[in-house]
């Protein structure tokens, strides 16, 4: 979270929600996602084998105020920019690109009949077609990366035979096996209890998988400190036929202090449940489980994922990018909240767009502030850091 005020707010998405929940709101709810930041989008296979843009990371999701997730992304857009070295102006173009297009992108589904608002996607052609010239390409070699990240790859890249055994290669301390028998145990124990959350004919499919391997792996910025694992399975004795699962702590909602509490029994079922809410394709072994006291849902590893990579984004680059995220962040809200009252209050014109920008410019202020307390309090030894890679 140290390493630059993006990364800080990226990790901070308890401390936004709870400068977020006594500012004022419609009072329209939909599924929020909890941390809309532009890095938590990005490209991954429909069941269908279609290549979709949506939001990816439900870790925080809750049935929320709509204002929450916009107000995030705005603010996420600003920093991103910073990040990159973008004047202020650009960032707030930027941010006019996201909500203008939620904005807009909310009107035409309030218009829309209930199911075709429920099957609309954001698929990787139309993104394409509406990329300008100069970024298509990108988005092109973007889209040829993710089609070839896939169980096969993750195989090659991430495993080796030790003693006619594949076996998930040690890459601490991102990825490392914990003690054999405890570890594989406990995750053989979840991965059988998981089985049970999936439907009919895909519990059918995942039992012709054999659990292999599993090692620990740390991920993400915000999911630091949290039990994680990835486990090898295979269909194929002769090791042609990959799966690999990330089995990954669920813990309680970021925005649950603020709001209602979760009606689901386990913090993985609220997590799965949103994500199928909000997306217009989920994951295929997308499913949850309990072991001991702890809440747990499991997904592919890697399925044609892909994220846009910021870190050289130009203004032109920006724009196109927090105006997808606006859109499929629109989509999501327009199923599961009611698309005509959040337009009706939006309205045609620009003012809540230009509210946003203020807010967004004013809150990443503030988190560059707080960053930079937070290093400070690092470099006197106030905060124990450990320095990772």
């Amino acid at each position: 979270m140290v390493a630059s005020p993006f990364t800080f707010f990226r990790g901070a998405a308890a401390v936004m929600a709870s400068d977020l929940a006594p500012t004022p709101v419609s009072g329209l709810m939909v599924q929020a996602c909890g941390d809309a930041h532009l890095q938590n989008f990005g490209l991954f296979a429909s069941p269908e084998r279609q290549l979709i843009f949506d939001v990816n990371d439900f870790d925080e999701t809750l049935p929320g105020p709509w204002e929450w997730d916009v107000k995030r992304l705005a603010a996420s857009v600003v920093l991103a920019g910073r990040d990159v070295g973008l004047a202020r102006g650009a960032c707030a173009d930027a941010v006019m690109y996201a909500v203008g297009t939620y904005r807009r992108m909310m009107g035409t589904y309030a218009e829309r009949t209930q199911l075709e608002v429920w099957y609309t996607q954001v698929d990787i052609d139309t993104i394409l077609g509406l990329l300008p010239p100069d970024l298509r390409a990108y988005g092109q070699r973007l889209a040829d990366r993710a089609r070839r990240r896939n169980s096969m790859q993750a195989m090659r890249r991430m495993t080796e035979v030790v003693d006619g055994r594949r076996r998930i290669i040690d890459d601490p301390p991102i990825v490392e096996h914990l003690e054999a028998t405890t570890a594989g145990n406990t995750v053989q124990v979840i991965v059988d209890r998981y089985r049970e959350t999936l439907t009919d004919e895909r519990r059918l499919l995942f039992e012709r998988f054999e659990l292999v391997d599993v090692a620990r792996k740390a991920v993400g910025v915000g999911s630091v400190g949290t039990h994680c694992h990835i486990a090898l399975c295979t269909a194929d004795a002769e090791d042609g036929d990959p799966l690999f699962l990330q089995i990954k702590e669920a813990t309680r909602s970021v925005l649950e202090p603020h709001l209602p509490a979760t009606l689901f029994p386990n913090q993985g079922q609220r997590v799965v449940a949103g994500q199928r809410s909000m997306q217009a394709a989920s994951d295929l072994f997308l499913g949850w489980t309990r072991y001991r006291t702890r809440d747990f849902y499991v997904r592919q590893l890697r399925d044609m994922k892909a994220s846009i990579d910021l870190s050289n984004a130009s203004a032109a680059g920006l724009d196109a990018y927090a105006a997808l995220c606006g859109w499929t962040l629109a989509r999501a809200h327009a199923r599961t909240g009611d698309p005509i009252a959040i337009a009706a209050y939006l309205g045609a014109g620009d003012s809540f767009d230009r509210a946003i920008v203020t807010f967004a410019q004013t809150y990443a202020d503030q988190t560059e502030q707080d960053q930079a307390r937070l290093r400070q309090a690092i470099d006197a030894g106030r905060i124990p850091a450990i320095e990772g890679r």
